[in-house]
């Protein structure tokens, strides 16, 4: 976690922010039953797929949440920093991390949540991984060559599909609402739920709703520096303002 505000909040104050937010969070975690390690298991046997629908929500509400702050000028994307990729670390590492959650029934994350409130098996998923970590940092001359190969950069999925921000955002809510819906009709089926059981129901109605709005505004929120840019070279624009001319003698007696 980087530093909220840097020039208003001093460092010490951004941890003890840091600590009742990261308290914040794992209690909401708790609340929506991640500490059970059946519910987050659930997502891989078919019974459950309240992970992703609370991950994918999250992903694409804060997706069109940044472009809407970009749009506004209320942040710069140039200066949030963005994890290189190194593809095959990347994928190894997301079979380990899977292999970890489909056995263990935790992530890191949910696993310190179910720690406290006294679950013994995320208690040794935690052990484990401090080994792991152990391991890979005594080890890692050997791992570098692995660890740093197909270097990528830090490309957007949008930049590397070459198609523009809003139109992958507007594709990956609707993806999303799909995943939804298919998520349910496995969970019936898993779980030998009747099929007459109303599926659209008022809440869910709202849910839908709320998800093509949110689709739909993505494509309101445009590329802020192009429009900029375009507007730089609108002659009519630039004359619009008036510029101060001043002499050179005129700029030394000042």
């Amino acid at each position: 976690m980087g530093p909220l505000v840097p020039d208003l909040i001093s460092q010490n104050l951004n941890y003890i922010l840091a600590l009742f937010i990261g308290i914040a969070f794992g209690a909401i975690l708790e609340q929506a039953g991640f500490s059970s390690s059946r519910r987050l298991v659930g997502l891989f046997y078919g019974y459950d797929f309240t992970v992703l629908r609370v991950f994918f929500t999250a992903g694409i509400v804060a997706m069109v949440g940044v472009m809407a702050l970009e749009h506004f000028g209320l942040l710069d994307m140039n200066l949030v920093y963005i994890n290189p990729t190194f593809l095959w670390s990347a994928i190894l590492g997301g079979v380990i991390m899977g292999l970890g959650f489909v056995v263990g029934g935790y992530c890191p994350g949910t696993s310190f949540c179910a720690a406290a409130i006294g679950k013994l098996d995320a208690l040794a998923l935690i052990g484990g991984a401090l080994v792991g970590v152990l391991i890979f940092a005594e080890g890692y001359p050997l791992f570098e060559g692995v660890y740093k190969a197909a270097y990528l950069g830090s490309p957007r999925i949008s930049q590397t599909l070459g198609v523009p921000p809003n139109l992958f955002a507007f594709v990956m809510v609707l993806f999303a609402l799909i995943a939804f819906g298919v998520a349910s009709f496995v969970e019936r089926k898993v779980n030998g739920k009747s099929s007459q059981t109303p599926r659209w129901t008022p809440s869910r109605v709202g849910l839908v709703a709320a998800g093509i709005v949110l689709a739909l505004s993505a494509f309101s929120f445009t590329d802020r520096k192009a429009e900029l840019l375009q507007l730089v070279q609108d002659e009519r624009l630039v004359r619009s303002y008036p510029v101060e001319v001043m002499s050179v003698d005129e700029f030394a007696s000042a």
